[in-house]
């Protein structure tokens, strides 16, 4: 596997979708394998995650929402759902 940096651009994979739950009034990560529910910022990171945007470029568009957003703890949440099959890099 390449070395994933700011540089890197996340995607969420073929088959996984990012939805939001009206009833539960919360975000869904639907993929093959099952269903998360991704934390607010979680689902913030996700939802940014286009295939174009790279880490640097999603964190600044969060600091425009969010104070104290670091690019190592986008890299390292992106990381954990890349193990998962949830996230791919371009």
């Amino acid at each position: 596997m390449a070395t994933i940096t700011t540089g890197s651009v996340p995607r969420l994979r073929r088959g996984v979708r990012l939805s939001y739950d009206q009833t539960r009034e919360t975000h869904v990560l639907l993929f093959p394998e099952g269903v998360l529910v991704p934390n607010p910022t979680a689902a913030a990171v996700l939802s940014l995650c286009d295939g174009v945007a790279d880490v640097t470029a999603i964190a600044a568009l969060l600091r425009e929402r969010y104070a104290g957003v670091r690019e190592e703890e986008i890299l390292d949440v992106l990381s954990r759902l890349g193990d998962r099959w949830i996230v791919e890099w371009t």
